[in-house]
């Protein structure tokens, strides 16, 4: 077998479904059935874990730092509530991937400041990128509403036919389909040959550039489609919320994605996902056991995280369901594990 043909076999062995991510989806889903008391908590968990799946495409695929991705959050918030408010697209769904393609071409104009630099400087210029337009947001209360925020906000049903419930039921459902639709497009795109030439140029750029990958082009490309995902994050939270505030482009916003991405790990889609559960799980967890401190429970989770190693943690977590399952299947199960991001 050639070099090629073996890239391309294990390229796409590795881009097949496989039990564990089939039954994470059932599991998601079956919770608003299980929980219906907890929509809201787990809708957020929801815009979380897409707001997350965005900052990875970037950090754990092409190897972009940021700590200013708030700021397409922000854009696309502020345009689905701008949206609805003034009657200017009413659908709901429309008017979430009008406000995706706003913090898209933000994204796309400003990549070519984030591409130019090294580490130190993305994360400088990325903060700055928020910094500013949280400062602008502020600026022209006129518009944005200022410290208020945009009041009155109302949002037409879906479809024109499924109305947004005060339980939040329509807003859990909404959101996970529209994850779970994006979802299926990164995964699409991670696996291709566009992918792998990401996973070449996070690793070296250099050696990457000398066999004739557009490395510019490429970070480009993906630092806006990012860009587009936490827009369409930004606008779910104005639409399941009916609230857009200058709170949706602070730095604890962007400071939050940073350590699901550390909870759940980077350079695999489900580390968003996975880190969105646990870091609301646990927040809620330690905010109820002691309200003043539980950042200090979720810093000292971070830091055993760092000691004991997320591969091995992952390993023991997945060592019963591995074990009922091949008792089941009769066979070694195939459960997705993250790379090691060090």
């Amino acid at each position: 077998m050639s070099a090629s043909s073996d890239v391309g076999y294990h390229a796409q062995r590795k881009a097949r479904w496989h039990y564990g991510e089939a039954a994470f989806w059932l599991i998601v889903l079956a919770c608003g059935f299980v929980f219906p008391t907890r929509y809201l908590i787990m809708t957020d968990i929801l815009r979380l874990a897409l707001f997350a799946m965005s900052l990875d495409l970037i950090l754990g695929y092409a190897g972009i730092v940021s700590l200013g991705h708030a700021a397409f959050f922000g854009v696309g918030a502020y345009a689905a509530g701008l949206l609805a408010l003034h009657g200017i697209i009413n659908e709901p769904v429309l008017a979430l991937v009008v406000a995706g393609l706003v913090a898209m071409v933000l994204g796309f104009a400003t990549s070519f400041l984030v591409i130019r630099g090294v580490d130190l400087t993305r994360l400088m210029v990325t903060l700055g990128i928020a910094l500013l337009l949280e400062a602008l947001a502020e600026r022209f209360s006129n518009i944005t509403g200022g410290t208020d925020g945009l009041q009155g906000i109302e949002m037409q049903p879906i479809f024109s036919e499924i109305p947004f419930d005060m339980f939040g039921k329509t807003g859990f459902f909404y959101s996970l389909a529209v994850l779970f639709l994006l979802f299926l497009f990164a995964r699409r795109v991670v696996h291709s040959p566009f992918g792998l030439s990401l996973r070449a140029i996070k690793n070296n750029p250099l050696r990457a550039a000398a066999i004739g990958i557009p490395v510019n082009r490429r970070l480009i490309a993906i630092y806006t489609l990012a860009a587009f995902y936490a827009g369409i994050a930004g606008a779910l939270f104005t639409q399941t919320t009916a609230i857009a505030s200058l709170d949706v482009f602070s730095f604890e916003r962007s400071a939050d994605l940073m350590l699901v991405l550390v909870i759940g790990g980077t350079g695999y889609l489900y580390g968003g996902l996975i880190g969105a559960v646990l870091f609301r799980m646990l927040q809620e967890l330690f905010s109820t056991i002691t309200p003043q401190y539980w950042q200090f429970w979720i810093g000292l989770v971070l830091v055993v995280i760092v000691l004991v190693g997320r591969q091995r943690l992952h390993r023991w977590m997945l060592y019963v369901p591995n074990l009922v399952i091949r008792q089941i299947a009769g066979r070694k199960a195939v459960v997705a594990v993250p790379e090691s991001d060090a």
